[in-house]
C-alpha cells in the first residue's frame, strides 16, 4: 500500500524542500553551538575563552560556508542540497565516536590555556557548521521566486527563525532532559528530514535511520560500571559513582562531594574537615549558611550536631541527586533552597554566624560570588563575630594560585582577619580554604590551644597548614572588574587532587 496523497488544502501550507532545509539547518547549527559549551566544559572549563572560541569558530565556519555556497550556487541542484545535509549528518555521527578522544588529545597540546579551546572547537564543530552554511545560498538559487533579493530575505529570515528555535530549544529543552549523544541523534534525524521530504518513497531511508539511531542509543548508555546515576541538568553533567566503599558526586567530570556507603560518620576526604576551623575562632556557632550544595556533606554533618543550617543550591538536579543518593533530607536543622546564593543572601532576613562558600569548581567559578561587594553582603548578613569561609580550588603556589590569593586579598578588604589554608602538599590543583573573621586574628599557637578544647574533632594537622600568602600585585575582585576566567586560566588541564 502506497503513502496517502496529501490534500491540496494541506499541501498549500506545507514547506518546500528548500524552506525545510533552511529551517532545519538553522536549528542544528545553533543547537550545535549551544551544545559545544556542554561538550567542552569538562576538559576546558566554561570560561569566557571557551565560549569566545565556540562563537568565533561557529561564525567563521558559517561565513565560509555562505561564501563557498554562494560561489557554487549557480550549478546547484536539489541533489547538491541533500548532499550537504548528508555530510552534516555523517559528521555528527563521527562526533559520537571520536569526540572524547579528540578532546583528550587536544587538551594535552602545549597551547596557552586561553587559546586551547580553539583547536577542539574547530575540529569538532567547524565542519558541520561549514556544511550547513551552504544551505541558504543553495536554497536561494533553487527558489522559484523571480526576485532573488526577495528570495534571499525570505530564506535568511527562515534560517534565523530556525536558529532561534535551536538556541532556545537546546538550552531549555534538550540539554536539561537528554544526554549529549541523544541530542546528537535528534540533530542527525533533523538534518535528514529535508532529504526524506524529497523522496518519493521515504521508506528507502527508514532502515538506515533506525540503524544509526540504534548505534547512537547503544553508545549513549555506555557508562563506567560503578556509575549508579547520571543526569544532564540545565547547568552541568552530573554523575554519581561508587568505588571502594565511597559514593562520589561528579559535576562535569570533577569530583565534588562524597560519603561512606556504610553510613559511618565523618568525611571520606580531608578538606571538609577544614569546615570546622571557624569553631576555633568563635565559641557560639548556632546558625550557618552554605552556598553550594553538592552532596551536602558539610550541611549534613552540621545538622547532625544540632546546628541550624540553610543550604542554597542553584541546580535542582544536584538537590534531587543529593536527596536520592546521598541521604540528604530536610529537617528541623537543615533547610535547602533552590536559588542563586547571592540572590538568596540579598533577600534573606536571617543573620548567620558563618557563611560557607562552597560553589566553586576548578574551571567554573561564579564571579559574582567572589567580589568585594559580595563579601560586604556577607559581612552585613553575619553577626558581630561573623565568619566567612571560602572553599576555593587552586594551586598552593605559582600562577595557579592567583585566584585563591586574589580571593584572599578581596576578603581581606572587608574582614579584619584572614586565614589561608592549603589542604595538600601537592603542587597540583587542590582545595584552598580561605577564612575571613570580624574578630582579631589568632596565631597558629592560639588556634592549637583552642583546638585542645574543641570536642568536634582534632584539627591539629589542619592548623599546621596555615600560611600567609603574598598578594602583591594581585587584583581585588569587584563587580565592575573580576577577571576570574584569567585567574583560572593556569588551572586548565591541571589535575585536581582531592584528599
Amino acid at each position: 500500500m502506497g503513502f496517502m496523497e496529501i490534500p491540496d488544502s494541506i499541501e498549500k501550507y506545507r514547506p518546500s524542500r528548500q524552506q525545510l532545509a533552511v529551517i532545519c539547518s538553522g536549528i542544528v547549527s545553533m543547537g550545535l553551538e549551544i551544545l559545544a559549551g556542554r561538550v567542552l566544559a569538562p576538559d576546558f572549563g566554561s570560561t569566557i575563552y571557551t565560549w569566545g572560541s565556540i562563537i568565533g569558530i561557529s561564525m567563521l565556519a558559517l561565513s565560509l560556508g555562505y561564501h563557498r555556497g554562494g560561489k557554487s550556487a549557480k550549478k546547484a541542484n536539489e541533489n547538491h542540497l541533500d548532499n550537504f545535509l548528508i555530510y552534516t549528518a555523517v559528521y555528527i555521527v563521527f562526533l559520537t565516536v571520536a569526540a572524547e578522544q579528540i578532546l583528550t588529545l587536544t587538551s594535552a597540546l602545549p597551547i596557552g590555556a586561553r587559546y586551547a579551546p580553539l583547536i577542539p572547537v574547530t575540529i569538532l564543530f567547524g565542519p558541520p557548521t561549514y556544511f550547513l552554511g551552504f544551505i541558504s545560498p543553495y536554497a536561494v538559487q533553487l527558489s522559484k521566486k523571480e526576485n532573488k533579493g526577495e528570495a534571499s530575505g525570505h530564506f535568511y529570515a527562515l534560517g534565523t527563525a530556525g536558529s532561534i528555535v535551536g538556541a532556545f530549544g537546546t538550552t531549555y529543552l534538550l540539554i536539561p532532559n537528554f544526554s549529549v549523544n541523544m541530542i546528537y541523534v535528534m540533530f542527525t534525524a533533523l538534518t535528514l528530514v529535508p532529504v526524506l521530504r524529497g523522496l518519493k518513497n521515504p521508506k528507502t531511508y527508514l532502515l538506515p535511520l533506525l540503524v544509526v539511531s540504534g548505534l547512537f542509543l547503544s553508545g549513549s548508555v555506555s557508562v563506567p560500571g560503578n556509575t549508579v546515576y547520571e543526569d544532564s541538568t540545565a547547568y552541568q553533567e552530573l554523575r554519581v559513582g561508587d568505588e571502594d566503599g565511597v559514593r562520589t558526586l561528579y559535576l562535569d567530570g570533577q569530583p565534588q562531594s562524597s560519603m561512606y556507603l556504610d553510613n559511618r560518620t565523618g568525611y571520606p576526604w580531608d578538606y571538609p574537615r577544614y569546615f570546622h576551623l571557624p569553631f576555633l575562632m568563635r565559641d557560639d556557632i548556632e546558625k550557618v549558611l552554605f552556598i553550594g550544595g553538592g552532596g551536602f556533606s558539610g550541611p549534613k554533618q552540621f545538622a547532625e550536631e544540632n546546628i541550624t543550617v540553610h543550604a542554597v543550591e542553584l541546580d535542582p538536579g544536584v538537590i534531587k541527586a543529593a536527596k536520592e543518593y546521598f541521604n540528604v533530607s530536610e529537617s528541623e536543622h537543615l533547610k535547602i533552597y533552590n536559588q542563586d546564593g547571592r540572590d538568596f543572601l540579598q533577600e534573606s532576613n536571617h543573620t548567620y554566624d558563618v557563611v560557607y562558600m562552597d560553589a566553586y569548581r576548578k574551571s567554573k567559578v561564579p564571579f559574582h560570588l567572589t567580589t568585594k561587594e559580595f563579601m560586604e553582603l556577607t559581612y552585613r548578613k553575619t553577626d558581630e563575630n561573623g565568619v566567612i569561609f571560602s572553599n576555593t580550588i587552586s594551586t598552593s603556589s605559582g600562577p595557579g594560585s592567583d585566584f585563591s590569593r586574589s580571593q584572599y586579598k578581596t576578603i581581606g578588604e572587608v574582614y579584619p582577619s584572614t586565614y589561608y589554608f592549603p589542604t595538600s602538599n601537592t603542587p597540583l590543583a587542590q582545595n584552598i580554604e580561605i577564612i575571613g573573621s570580624k574578630n582579631s586574628k589568632l596565631s597558629k599557637q592560639e588556634l592549637k590551644e583552642r583546638n585542645g578544647n574543641y570536642t568536634g574533632m582534632d584539627l591539629s594537622n589542619e592548623i599546621e597548614r596555615l600560611e600567609d600568602p603574598d598578594t602583591e600585585g594581585l587584583t581585588v575582585l569587584t563587580d565592575d572588574y573580576a577577571p576570574v576566567d584569567t585567574l583560572l586560566e593556569p588551572l586548565i588541564g591541571q589535575k585536581y587532587v582531592v584528599e
